[in-house]
């Protein structure tokens, strides 16, 4: 008896992170596609998943296990759990695939799913050796489109909204899937279906215990995001527009309460792009927590604009050891370029203070490379960010990932975007950030690299570091510096000046 599908998460782990990989980034459960694989399941179909990212497998086993599942159709998912950049690298993942099933001669019907295909639908369709693509949420189309492949079908997949194919060459769009208005309808992620040993915390989010990784989940409480940033594509997930729906406190506790009961889950991540939005509601999960006293280390997203000491108070009591925040830049007109915030300086210094007497570390998010950022700007946003000595922080440069308004405008105004899609990642050799009004993509990846380092040696950081979890981490954090990234645009600037 054939299975109905098999769900795939390709790893592209080497080629995104390098050495990083091996042990300082998270493996992270793929959320998505595990919601996807319970969602059909409840539907009445037989559905398996190959999380190759989490098991380690290249192209040729991950194809050779879809050969032994013998499945009617292949899902196979260009997103990871931080949706906005890591579903376009994900596609070099997603091609080595497709490529090797074509040269299998593999019948089965094939189907892209996530941000990049969504947001380049057509283009995904005439470049990739695939069937459907479905824009949006796929749970209704992936449902559908399976009953019709059941069923033997004549001609599959005509009329089912958010699913688009190719017919006779001519691109067949059939626009957004409808989004589930009712979160507390869909069942828990098939989490038995994923390799739960084999998930682990990010190194930053275990410095209180930097050996005990494991074991780790993702949950969500709400899915979309109602601001409109010019720099995200989160909203090609869902009907490529606004909007944010939410799961009842009750049912997330429930999920957790089933993570902590089946998989002992010590380490966990809100997915919500903003979980500190609607204070009522976070305070019945925070309070819910409370009552259970797991103890398990939580981090999730806020803004600047949204917290204050009785909900930094409530949330550390829920074992939210962890806040990120996305302050992006240290110049306010930079930020409000891309509809970033109008909080201020003051306002972000004021708020981190407030977050770290509150017993919470943060994880602080900055950008470098937006369209008005100058070297100055963008030396102004590194000097807030050592100002404040957040616990830790990601330095990103400015990518126009497909599907966010700045892709669009990259495009229109005919500016370099990289020549592959693994040039999107922030971590390949081949990354390639837009120039902005005044610097060259070089000059922003220069500055990135450099501040990424400087901001790690700092010895009030380190002083910082060294107080709070000891010099283990001091330790570690030395140690994560020697891992040198290769950047090729830089390389090559150098070859040309010797």
């Amino acid at each position: 008896m054939s299975l109905d599908i098999v769900l795939v998460n390709p790893s592209i782990k080497k080629e995104m992170f390098g050495k990083l990989g091996e042990s300082l980034a998270g493996i992270e459960p793929p959320l998505w596609i595990g919601l996807l694989a319970a969602v059909l399941r409840e539907r009445g179909f037989s559905v398996k998943i190959i999380d190759a990212d989490a098991e380690g497998l290249g192209a040729r086993e991950t194809v050779d296990k879809i050969i032994e599942y013998n499945p009617i159709s292949i899902g196979i998912g260009a997103i990871g759990a931080n949706p906005s950049a890591s579903s376009t690298p994900k596609m070099i993942g997603v091609r080595h695939v497709l490529f090797l099933l074509k040269e299998e001669n593999i019948t089965s019907k094939t189907i892209l799913y996530g941000i990049h295909p969504s947001a380049l639908a057509e283009q995904t369709l005439r470049e990739e050796e695939a069937d459907f693509v479905c824009r949006g949420e796929a749970f209704d189309p992936v449902s559908k489109l399976l009953e019709e492949l059941k069923s033997q079908k004549k001609e599959v997949g005509l009329d089912i909204k958010g699913l688009c194919f190719l017919k006779d060459g001519k691109f067949v769009d059939q626009g957004w899937a409808e989004v589930v208005e009712d979160l507390d309808s869909l069942p828990f992620v098939a989490w038995d279906l994923l390799p739960m040993d084999k998930y682990r915390a990010h190194n930053w989010h275990c410095f209180g215990d930097i050996e005990h990784r494991s074991s780790y989940a993702i949950i969500y409480s709400s899915l979309g995001c109602p601001f409109h940033c010019h720099y995200c594509n989160i909203h090609a997930l869902y009907s490529g527009k606004p909007g944010i729906r939410f799961r009842s406190p009750k049912r997330v506790v429930e999920e957790i309460d089933y993570l902590v009961e089946n998989y002992q889950v010590r380490h966990m991540k809100i997915l919500d792009e903003l979980f500190v939005i609607d204070k009522e509601r976070m305070f019945e999960i925070c309070d819910l927590l409370i009552e259970r006293n797991y103890n398990i280390n939580f981090w999730v997203y806020a803004r600047v604009d949204t917290v204050s000491e009785e909900i930094l108070r409530k949330l550390k009591a829920a074992g939210v050891n962890w806040l990120c925040y996305g302050i992006e830049a240290g110049s306010v007109d930079v930020r409000q370029g891309v509809s970033k915030g109008r909080f201020d300086q003051t306002t972000a210094r004021k708020v981190m203070k407030m977050t770290q007497d509150a017993g919470i570390n943060i994880l602080g998010n900055f950008m470098f490379g937006l369209p008005d950022d100058t070297l100055e700007t963008m030396q102004e946003t590194f000097q807030l960010a050592q100002e404040i000595n957040c616990e830790y922080v990601n330095f990103y440069t400015t990518m126009a990932y497909p599907g966010s308004p700045l892709y669009k405008d990259a495009v229109e105004e005919g500016l370099a975007l990289p020549g592959g899609w693994m040039g999107f990642s922030q971590f390949s050799p081949e990354t390639l950030p837009l120039p902005t009004k005044y610097c060259t993509s070089e000059q922003v990846l220069s500055f990135r690299d450099n501040a990424f380092n400087e901001y790690y040696k700092n010895s009030r950081y380190l002083d910082m570091i060294s107080e709070k979890f000891g010099q283990k981490i001091v330790d570690h954090i030395n140690e994560m510096l020697k891992h040198k990234l290769k950047r090729n645009i830089l390389s090559a600037n150098l070859d040309k000046k010797s």
